[in-house]
């Protein structure tokens, strides 16, 4: 990273009370705490709340990694805000951020200076949050950002192996906003400018507090009630405790959701229904806040933050993403329904990242959570306000679906005119299965070639990296992803553009082991099939069980949560160690294993696919 002379400190958010004073400040409104280094960006969440509350005529600071191993000075330095605490986790869960997919603690921190670990604690949202109200018990705390929003009901929590209750009761914040926060935020703000008092702000939608059993809930006309079963009953009934899932995922991706009530000890949850999708004048105004879009000089002589130097000249051009995979918490956060940027916005970003310190002409993404989504939305509204469908392309695509790909090859041309722009790449995934005729049925065959072509000639850096994730059908049904057999159209695809445009690219698929309903043999038959395609894998992971995914309620309850049929699941160690061999084929430490394994099993034919040459 390289500073920018133009740049002076208090063109960040203040950090401490020198920062403060040096704007002259007597006091502060909201104080936000966060798990992250403070990144001034609009990548990252915290970096826009701040910016939204200062947007808003709030006097903010930011208190990145405050220390909870010394006194608790990081707590107390600022003062009392005159309007309540935020408390965010960062970009991440704390504990995905802090552990592996097997429970060993990661060696790097990606949101901390070069990469340290140490500085987030476990469970930060609530190990913060217990902190203030110890400190300032009369001061309210807002807590949100992934890790709040993900554990907003009862959860089951991979790294203790335990059901845990909502993070409102272990945390005992006063308020949850889940999801984006810049629409919930900025209705609380304007309540509290007119004096409404905190404890009374309980109608605004995307958020959540507790209230006592005997309290009377506050009654509002326009929306409809649903309880889901109590935390008590889910600690004693893993099949209850599956069922409420199917509640939860589609009350949060209705357009016209109700409020979901669950019992929890002497307290009832209240979780009031999500905002409707931001419109494009909403999304613009979140992006086009005065970021320095650089990290806080307090990080000069630490080193560089290594989730930001893989962002720092990357594009975000929409948030959502219907896909609905079973084990992604995409839609759960940001919701199943695209928010895109409007063109004017995109191109201005991209012109501001042309001015950054050390850019030499390459945009590393221009993306979001599903590459090629930008735009798409249904063709007849009616028809989405009703849909309770926790996604839009699985098991086929909706007819009321518009997947036209136009826009976004629209978009790409037109960045690609900036004359500092000498490449522009594709960084976020990109749903192949959209791009198959034979599955996008009703979308234009021409259209979609065009749009391949385009990433392929302008926007890959010799290898595209796509996800079918497994090669099982009963697994990707589970998954809510597509037919293998797609994955082989699209790859027929690839190499025709390649052979036309005399291109020498590399596709690298993506998969995924110990799946809920993925066996042994499952395994193995995606090692053969893998194999007889030509590829030896490299971007495979295990499945971890995060808050919020189908896939972790059959993980932990053994059950569907849609169909409360019992669902095989890897669990053991020894099982998800094994399962996750097979995509090593090819390595001599594992293939005596593999041929006990599947000699034991009586797959003598895949054994030949396999390691017969």
């Amino acid at each position: 990273m390289q500073p920018n002379p133009s740049l002076k400190l208090s063109d960040w958010l203040p950090t401490n009370l020198r920062e403060v004073r040096i704007r002259e400040w007597d006091s502060l409104d909201v104080i936000l705490f966060s798990g992250d280094a403070y990144i001034d960006h609009p990548a990252f969440g915290p970096a826009v709340i701040g910016r939204l509350l200062e947007s808003m005529g709030l006097k903010v600071a930011i208190v990145p990694q405050p220390n909870v191993k010394d006194n608790l000075q990081d707590f107390t330095k600022l003062g009392t805000p005159n309007l309540f605490f935020a408390v965010t986790s960062g970009s991440m869960d704390s504990m995905v951020s802090n552990y592996t997919a097997n429970k060993r603690q990661r060696d790097t921190d990606a949101y901390t200076p070069n990469g340290d670990k140490g500085f987030r604690p476990d469970y930060a949202t609530t190990v913060y949050t217990k902190i203030l109200k110890e400190k300032f018990p009369d001061v309210p705390v807002v807590i949100g950002g992934i890790e709040a929003s993900l554990r907003r009901v009862t959860h089951y929590d991979y790294w203790s192996d335990q059901l845990k209750p909502n993070i409102l009761t272990e945390s005992g914040a006063d308020l949850l906003i889940y999801g984006m926060g810049e629409q919930p935020l900025r209705e609380l703000v304007q309540l509290l400018k007119k004096r409404v008092p905190f404890s009374s702000l309980t109608t605004i939608k995307q958020t959540g507090y507790l209230i006592p059993t005997q309290q009377k809930l506050v009654v509002n006309k326009n929306w409809e009630d649903i309880e889901i079963v109590s935390h008590e009953v889910c600690l004693k009934d893993k099949k209850k405790y599956a069922s409420n899932f199917k509640i939860i995922e589609q009350e949060s991706n209705k357009v016209h959701g109700r409020r979901i009530l669950q019992k929890v000890g002497s307290d009832v949850l209240v979780i009031n229904p999500p905002f409707p999708t931001m419109t494009e004048k909403e999304i613009d105004a979140s992006f086009d806040l005065p970021y320095t879009r650089l990290p806080h000089p307090r990080y000069k002589d630490r080193g560089a933050i290594p989730a930001f130097e893989m962002i720092q000249f990357s594009i975000n051009i929409h948030r959502g993403c219907f896909g609905g995979c079973s084990f992604c918490t995409i839609s759960a956060h940001q919701g199943k329904f695209i928010a895109s940027r409007s063109k004017e916005s995109i191109l201005k970003e991209v012109e501001k990242v042309t001015e950054m310190p050390g850019f030499k002409g390459y945009l590393s993404d221009v993306g979001g959570p599903s590459a090629n989504m930008y735009k798409m939305k249904g063709k007849v509204q009616s028809i989405c306000d009703k849909c309770t469908s926790p996604s839009c392309i699985s098991p086929v695509i909706c007819h009321n679906l518009d997947t036209s790909h136009r826009p976004l090859t629209d978009l790409y041309k037109a960045i690609d005119r900036n004359p500092k722009i000498k490449k522009s790449f594709i960084g976020s995934g990109i749903r192949y299965d959209m791009l198959v005729p034979e599955f996008n049925k009703k979308a234009d065959p021409k259209e979609l070639q065009a749009y391949t072509e385009e990433v392929l000639k302008n926007h890959v850096s010799g290898r595209l990296k796509v996800a079918p994730e497994h090669t099982s059908d009963k697994v990707l049904k589970l998954m809510r992803k597509p037919s293998f057999k797609n994955f082989h159209l699209f790859k027929k695809q690839f190499d025709g553009i390649n052979r036309k445009l005399g291109l020498n690219l590399q596709l690298i698929p993506y998969f995924i082991s110990s799946h809920p309903a993925s066996e042994l043999e499952d395994m193995a038959n995606l090692a053969c099939e893998t194999k007889d395609m030509g590829f030896k894998l490299e971007q495979v992971q295990g499945f971890t069980p995060t808050p919020m995914t189908v896939a972790t309620e059959i993980y932990y309850s053994g059950y569907h949560p849609y169909t409360l049929e019992p669902v095989y699941t890897p669990r053991t160690k020894k099982e998800r160690e094994e399962q996750h061999q097979f995509f090593f084929w090819y390595k001599k430490e594992y293939q005596d294993w593999i041929r006990k394994t599947l000699t034991k099993v009586g797959r003598l034919d895949l054994l030949r696919r396999l390691l017969v040459k």
